[in-house]
């Protein structure tokens, strides 16, 4: 895996959620020859020995479980443990989900369907607002409970905490949540990070402006996942293989911004490659 991503030309590398135990030691004598710097490791990492495959939402700090929420703080402590002993800087996180139906998923339907903005996608989109809105509160508050060991441990651990902008609406924080958010952890080691194609997909689906939202969360954003969306919702695609405008949003993220390709397992090492090309072309290593 780890061979392959250098071949394509890339230094630096993020472990993401779906890296299993066992090829840690691996991915620790590979990272200790020096072909590759990792950055950052996306919660968790790695992946829960009982869960089977990739999955950053197995376990969540807003569960009404409290079993599955010290579940979810021991890994992140673990993740962060990892980061530290691999010179990472950044772990990325998702704090959760308010309870309830999806739908995010129903509105991508409607979307695809040619009913953006009909009188019955309007009045979906109106019940998730209504929904998210009456059930935020409790759910806020588990995930900033779950946080505050959590920051403790980083700050120990010298590691920055990345809280990661959703594609689905049901997920917390909102961008309307998350400055203030930030504001309360007041934490030298808890930021923002971006999805462009996560947000891509919520301005597509009329839930947020990106390019207002960048100006907005700028001064406390990290790094950024880097990957393209075909309207309204095919999401991890090689950058400029579909909507999103670089040239437009890119310039708005702040000079220090980590990036990190994150593609689809689907796309092609033509596709990867073409895409680094432009990227250089157009904004540099």
């Amino acid at each position: 895996m780890l061979n392959e991503i250098a071949e394509l030309g890339f230094t630096h590398v993020e472990l993401g959620h779906g890296i299993r135990l066992s090829l840690m030691e691996g991915v620790r004598r590979f990272h200790e020859k020096g072909r590759v710097r990792i950055t950052s490791l996306h919660n968790f990492c790695p992946l829960p020995v009982e869960v089977q495959r990739a999955s950053p939402n197995c376990y969540e700090f807003t569960s009404h479980r409290p079993a599955d929420r010290r579940r979810a703080i021991k890994l992140t402590l673990q993740t962060i443990d990892w980061a530290a002993q691999l010179g990472a800087s950044l772990v990325i996180l998702h704090l959760g989900r308010v309870p309830g139906p999806d739908r995010t998923r129903r509105l991508i339907a409607m979307a695809e369907a040619g009913e953006l903005n009909s009188r019955a996608y309007i009045r979906t989109k109106l019940a998730a607002v209504r929904h998210r809105e009456a059930a935020s509160a409790r759910a806020m508050a588990r995930a900033k409970e779950a946080l505050l060991p959590i920051l403790e441990h980083a700050a120990n651990k010298n590691i920055r905490l990345g809280i990661e902008g959703r594609e689905s609406y049901e997920e917390l924080p909102s961008e309307r949540e998350f400055p203030a958010l930030l504001e309360e952890l007041n934490s030298p080691w808890a930021g923002y990070w971006h999805d462009i194609g996560h947000i891509q997909l919520k301005e597509n689906l009329g839930f947020v402006d990106h390019a207002e939202w960048l100006r907005t969360i700028r001064p406390r954003t990290l790094g950024c996942h880097l990957h393209d969306v075909a309207w309204p919702a095919s999401d991890h695609r090689a950058p400029f293989t579909g909507s999103i405008d670089y040239d437009k949003l890119v310039p708005l993220l702040p000079e220090n911004c980590l990036f990190v390709w994150e593609m689809s397992p689907r796309r092609s090492r033509e596709e990867i490659l073409a895409a680094r090309a432009r990227w250089i072309e157009r904004f540099g290593e």
